[in-house]
């Protein structure tokens, strides 16, 4: 018998009882995947089902009909969405990235420790907390604005963009930072012109995972940006967004209302599995 055939052999001997194991732990392996995946499968078939008809020209194009009438679109709550997520990056990539950097390259530094700290505290709070925050630090003082939801988002991007840049970096060998520390490049330069460079997918992919994170949270956008009925991308004044709407939408008493609550739930769903699954493709193929 070769060497090549024993493990043919020996999979096909298999005693009855580990093939029963097999069969049995197989089967709660594919039951488990399937209780995770139904709900997303059947929230998806549901938001299909009640809101692909209401994704019509208007819905792009127009800002949403008075109360009770038909018609009208969620164009005030698609741009908004837009300039705040542009705005939270600014905010959610330059931080984040910054400590990611800090922590991978400097684990020695006396502040290590508190920024990592600080940076774990962040994730744990809530997306309605960190409304709270940007309600108190910008809206009492200038007002209801897009800006204040802009800072909001940013405030949550943050923990993921620094934990994502951290782990990317300390993937890049050591011996790249070595051979750049041998031509006699300061450290800073060496990380920012050749250690950054080479651990660019993956820190694109962590900022598309956490604008993906982001994206749906209406919550500290009810303290900050309020809402606006109206098309406005001055970002000093109240902004409407896509979770706002769905939220006001899905609670309101007439039909039209909750049909467009529902296609711009489909919408802002089929844009977080689109970036989703950019990211993840990005990331395998780096």
């Amino acid at each position: 018998m070769s060497a090549a055939t024993t493990p043919r052999n020996t999979r096909h001997q298999l005693s009855p009882a580990r093939r029963t194991k097999n069969l049995v732990m197989g089967g709660l392996i594919v039951l488990a995947t399937a209780i995770v995946v139904a709900p997303l499968i059947l929230i998806f078939a549901y938001l299909i089902r009640e809101g692909l008809g209401a994704m019509n020209l208007d819905f792009f194009t127009k800002v949403p009909a008075p109360e009770g009438e038909t018609g009208g679109g969620l164009a005030n709550a698609i741009l908004g969405s837009i300039e705040m997520l542009a705005l939270a990056s600014v905010l959610g990539v330059v931080v984040g990235v910054s400590g990611g950097i800090f922590l991978a390259e400097y684990p020695r530094h006396p502040l290590m420790p508190s920024i990592r700290m600080i940076s774990d505290v962040l994730a744990g709070i809530p997306a309605i907390v960190m409304g709270l925050v940007a309600y108190g630090l910008i809206v009492l003082h200038f007002g209801f604005s897009g800006l204040a939801g802009a800072v909001a988002l940013g405030f949550l991007m943050i923990p993921i963009v620094v934990r994502t840049t951290e782990e990317v970096l300390k993937l890049v060998p050591q011996t790249v930072r070595e051979a750049g520390l041998a031509l006699g490049l300061p450290k800073w330069l060496v990380t920012l012109r050749i250690v950054l460079p080479a651990a660019a997918g993956g820190i694109v992919t962590g900022v598309m995972l956490a604008l993906a994170r982001v994206a749906g949270e209406a919550a500290p956008l009810l303290f900050t940006a309020f809402g606006n009925n109206q098309i406005n991308l001055d970002p000093t004044k109240p902004m409407s967004a896509l979770p706002l709407e769905i939220y006001r939408g899905a609670t309101s008493a007439y039909d039209e209302n909750q049909r467009l609550a529902k296609a711009g739930a489909l919408l802002l769903i089929t844009l977080i599995f689109l970036t989703s699954l950019l990211a993840r493709r990005a990331s395998r193929r780096k």
